[in-house]
């Protein structure tokens, strides 16, 4: 499905009932939408990792502007601001007063700015393998300097100048940083998934070249009101777990949970206590 918002077309999906027939009336149930991330990836890897939710909310994938399966987009309205922007578009779209968010990795910079920005159009907020400002690059460029690969070191270069040039290169860049995000890498399961993705290089070029390097969102994250869950990998290379903690003791009413077996891939790492997780804060947590 499509939603022309603003001035752009975003792509979206849902999964799962909105009211569920319970005890003889209609329950509804929490509308959770799903920032994934890049910037310039896709929803894909939340269908196959976590749309077992669907027993207990609906889910609604939605891939950013320009990115995925949305329509192509200036490449200079790709920023942080505009994703923002565009999820409480895609809200007012649907005809919802409050959603849950559930932002990983870039997707959870955008969730925090949200919450930042509309903080009475959110009723849960689950923050996973993300970063409350730009510092996370010094640790991950520390991080492969000290431990990577020469093939690594040559790969980030791509990354942290926003240089990447071509679909191959980006390929080359995710195949050799696979073992450094998931403890349980499989590289049948890489190619595998790979096919079934659409990225966007352009995209994850101006994030790290530009918007990533200044975002920070630490001294607003006190002003954050909703129940939040935060999750992090305790071996996760590029966004840390002591960012993770950080998110958590500035926001007032947050839960952290490391998973202490994951990297940065924390639902293909440790699945069932990611879902279980996941899980119980979207049914337990007051609204």
């Amino acid at each position: 499905m499509r939603a022309r918002i603003r001035d752009t077309e975003i792509f979206f999906d849902v999964d799962g009932v909105g009211f569920e027939p319970r005890g003889g009336v209609m329950v509804e149930r929490p509308v959770v939408f799903l920032l994934h991330g890049g910037p310039g990836g896709d929803h894909a890897s939340f269908k196959t990792q976590i749309g077992a939710l669907r027993d207990v909310v609906q889910l609604v994938f939605i891939d950013h502007r320009g990115s995925g399966r949305s329509s192509k987009a200036d490449p200079a309205s790709n920023t942080l601001e505009n994703n923002i922007d565009d999820v409480d578009a895609l809200r007012e779209h649907l005809g919802l007063d409050r959603i849950c968010l559930l932002g990983s990795s870039y997707g959870g910079m955008v969730a925090q700015g949200y919450a930042i920005r509309y903080p009475e159009r959110l009723s849960n907020l689950i923050l996973s393998v993300t970063a409350p400002s730009y510092r996370f690059l010094d640790d991950a460029k520390k991080f492969i300097a000290e431990q990577g690969t020469p093939d690594q070191q040559r790969v980030c270069e791509w990354l942290w100048n926003g240089t990447f040039e071509s679909q191959e290169q980006l390929y080359d860049y995710y195949k050799h940083m696979g073992p450094s995000y998931s403890t349980t890498f499989d590289a049948a399961k890489f190619e595998e998934n790979w096919s079934l993705s659409i990225r966007n290089f352009e995209q994850l070029n101006l994030g790290f070249g530009d918007f990533l390097r200044t975002y920070d969102y630490i001294d607003q994250l006190h002003t954050i009101p909703c129940p939040t869950l935060v999750l992090a990998g305790a071996q996760d290379w590029i966004c840390p777990p002591h960012h993770s903690e950080l998110i958590a003791e500035k926001i007032p009413r947050a839960h952290l949970k490391i998973f202490a077996n994951s990297s940065h891939m924390v639902p293909s790492d440790e699945g069932d206590a990611y879902l279980t997780a996941v899980r119980g804060f979207l049914t337990c947590a007051p609204k």
